[in-house]
């Protein structure tokens, strides 16, 4: 099954729906319904590994985590503005207990709750908070497609509250974070847009407050010399947005990635902070998503690798083949090694076939790690490497370390002398 996956590879063109089951990396089910898919082993490896690194990546860039409700009341979504500007994408309102409640389609309003229950001075802004959590959006069943579109989303999202002064260089610094991110999941291609609010009521009707957010990011993209396009209608309904596109398999542009500046939820949840002065002064609110949800980044990340996954995020990382039943016994000390290095590693022995065939099964896997007669006098292996480099035998200790050092750095390359 693991080799089928890649043998029609002649437009190197792939669909995640299809190639995410024959990996077995996830499944949907009519009884669970649709746009609800589940997570098979190998598939929640790869999400557990993309969500350990961004929380790395958010601490060491000084954000906060925190954990909030799926739950909220009505009038939470009524005070953000979205039951009136989102409330085709929103569940309907459950009663409970006499109350209504709605599953979130945001997290944002949360975040702005949790900022307003506690008083803040200007000395402790910027505030980043950081969440990887769930929302539901109540999505067409003829929209719903893999991973691509779901009722239930794992939200990458943050809010960073700050002062006027400081939006820029937090939204700069949020670029940066979505940049290196890309650079080591191995994204190329990626479009920036810069999404402008459209005619009509969608939008939050506050001119002076669109045109300052809409200066600040321009701004920005200016400044760092990224080429982007402008879009009228495609804005968040609270401010507009930088938008980081990616385009699937069949030519379908989505955005991955984006950066907000909100004038508009600080305002309606009333947020404060003291400032130098002794005086109230009004936060800014930044939203901003390094991968978006982790389903659609998932989804991408499978056609644009065809299911050769960066070392860091494969299921499996290295396969120890021992030529034969001989070399089992040190195949076996070699497996755990890796595995006491911290390696995703697994034996396939040589009653599956022939070394050749257990090769072909294992293309995918980053690293195989050969052990035969010669390598195991000698306590060395020799390395075959998923894109056909095959490196001279040599110590296990140094292969072993090596490809560590690449998946700590969270390295795209196979392999550096």
């Amino acid at each position: 099954m693991r080799s089928s996956a890649l043998d029609n590879e002649e437009t190197h063109v792939y669909d995640h729906r299809k190639l995410g089951r024959e990996l077995g990396l996830f499944d949907t089910d009519p009884l669970i319904g649709s746009g609800l898919p589940y997570w098979l082993p190998d598939g929640a490896i790869v999400r557990h590994s993309l969500e350990e690194y961004i929380r790395t990546a958010e601490r060491a860039a000084g954000y906060q985590h925190v954990y909030s409700p799926v739950l909220g009341k009505r009038e939470l979504y009524e005070i953000s503005g979205h039951w009136a500007h989102y409330n085709d994408d929103m569940y309907p309102p459950m009663d409970i207990g006499g109350e209504q409640m709605v599953l979130r389609p945001s997290l944002c309003p949360h975040h702005a709750v949790m900022y307003r229950s506690r008083s803040h001075s200007y000395r402790e802004l910027p505030l980043r908070m950081a969440e990887i959590g769930a929302m539901y959006r109540s999505e067409l069943s003829g929209v719903l497609g893999g991973l691509t579109r779901v009722r239930a989303i794992q939200l990458n999202d943050a809010h960073i509250f700050c002062t006027l002064d400081q939006v820029a260089d937090e939204v700069a610094a949020a670029l940066a974070l979505i940049g290196s991110a890309y650079r080591a999941m191995g994204i190329t291609g990626a479009r920036y847009r810069l999404s402008l609010p459209g005619a009509g009521k969608k939008y939050a009707q506050a001119p002076d407050m669109w045109q300052r957010a809409t200066e600040i990011l321009r701004r920005v993209l200016d400044r760092s010399g990224t080429p982007y396009d402008a879009v009228e209608g495609e804005a968040a309904f609270y401010g507009p947005k930088i938008d980081i596109q990616v385009t699937d398999h069949a030519g379908r542009e989505s955005t991955l990635s984006t950066v907000q500046v909100d004038f508009h939820q600080p305002e309606r949840f009333d947020l404060h902070y003291i400032g130098p002065d002794g005086a109230e002064h009004r936060p800014i609110m930044v939203h901003r998503s390094i991968i978006g949800s982790v389903e659609r980044a998932v989804a991408h990340l499978v056609e644009h690798h065809g299911g050769a996954f960066p070392a860091w995020l494969a299921p499996v990382q290295a396969v120890v083949l021992p030529v034969s039943g001989a070399q089992q016994p040190d195949a076996d000390q070699l497996l755990g090694r890796c595995q006491g290095a911290g390696l995703r590693a697994r034996v396939d022995h040589s009653e599956a076939g022939s070394l050749g065939a257990r090769v072909r099964e294992n293309r995918l896997v980053p690293y195989q790690l050969i052990v035969g007669e010669a390598e195991a006098l000698s306590g060395e292996v020799a390395v075959r490497l998923r894109d056909g480099r095959r490196l001279p035998a040599r110590s296990s200790d140094d292969v072993i370390a090596r490809i560590r050092a690449l998946l700590e750095a969270h390295d795209t390359r196979l392999w550096i002398d």
